[in-house]
């Protein structure tokens, strides 16, 4: 009687440990047959709102393919950057495959489970500047850059990239005026009124930077790239499940030539290797 009576609460615990050992957000991905993935809505070609008026770049090609391999649907969503970067999504957000750098402040707050891209960042300036050349010649400028970026830390001189702390940054400048903002396509707008109108350069990502210059020849690439910068997915911190299969997925992704095909579309060369 009372090993019989006993029976389901048994049965009742091993379910319970299966679902957890899923851990929380595989399982609830699973569950719902939906991963919520989250990018810029305006960050060409990575993210951005094409001629339909739907999400399309290298980014959401990526999430895609992810969500495929899962076997679930994809929903994406746009919050501002600075609302990415804060982290603590609380099961809002399952994934952020969204050109992220691996900061050491983010480490406090994301597990990174790998690296699918590599681009350095660069400075651009006004097509008719030939004040700035380099990164020394930033010094007293104001420079754009999106807000809670990678790019505001390394304007600020406190950038650590996560896995490279043996690697510091140099800063060739002295004191920059940063001016932040929420997306790149103002900054660019402001950038297009002239040196020193409101802004005098920004700092972005090489590939962004092409992007924009291929279709508006009022700006240009000053001087050498200012350093490597990884791109990695992120994910909430504190779910080795979900981190384990993001990993495996994405190595999927890259040894099937799916992610190389992604970069030939998007970008014209594989930058995923």
């Amino acid at each position: 009687m009372k090993t019989s009576a006993l029976l389901p609460l048994g049965f009742a615990l091993l379910a319970t440990c299966a679902t957890a050992f899923a851990g929380p957000t595989l399982d609830r991905v699973t569950q719902k047959g939906e991963m919520t993935g989250v990018l810029m809505e305006s960050y060409p070609p990575f993210s951005f709102l094409n001629d339909q008026n739907q999400l399309d770049g290298f980014d959401v090609d990526v999430a895609k393919a992810v969500a495929q391999r899962l076997g679930v649907k994809l929903k994406l969503e746009t919050p501002s950057w600075d609302v990415i970067a804060a982290g603590r999504w609380s099961g809002r957000y399952d994934i952020c495959v969204c050109s992220m750098t691996p900061s050491k402040a983010r480490a406090e707050v994301f597990d990174f489970p790998v690296e699918y891209y590599q681009s350095p960042a660069v400075i651009v300036v006004n097509a008719k500047d030939n004040d700035i050349v380099e990164g020394k010649d930033l010094s007293g400028k104001k420079v754009g850059v999106i807000s809670a970026s990678t790019y505001e830390a390394y304007l600020n001189k406190d950038l650590v990239i996560e896995g490279a702390e043996d690697k510091p940054l140099s800063y060739p400048f002295e004191h920059v005026q940063i001016a932040p903002y929420d997306n790149e396509t103002v900054a660019f707008q402001d950038l297009a009124l002239g040196s020193g109108v409101r802004l005098d350069a920004m700092v972005t990502n090489l590939i962004t930077a092409r992007e924009r210059i291929a279709q508006d020849p009022r700006f240009k690439i000053a001087g050498p790239a200012l350093y490597a910068e990884p791109n990695v997915v992120a994910i909430e911190k504190g779910d080795p499940q979900w981190s384990a299969k993001v990993t495996e997925t994405i190595a999927q992704l890259k040894a099937d030539g799916t992610l190389s095909k992604i970069s030939q579309k998007w970008i014209g060369s594989d930058i995923s290797q």
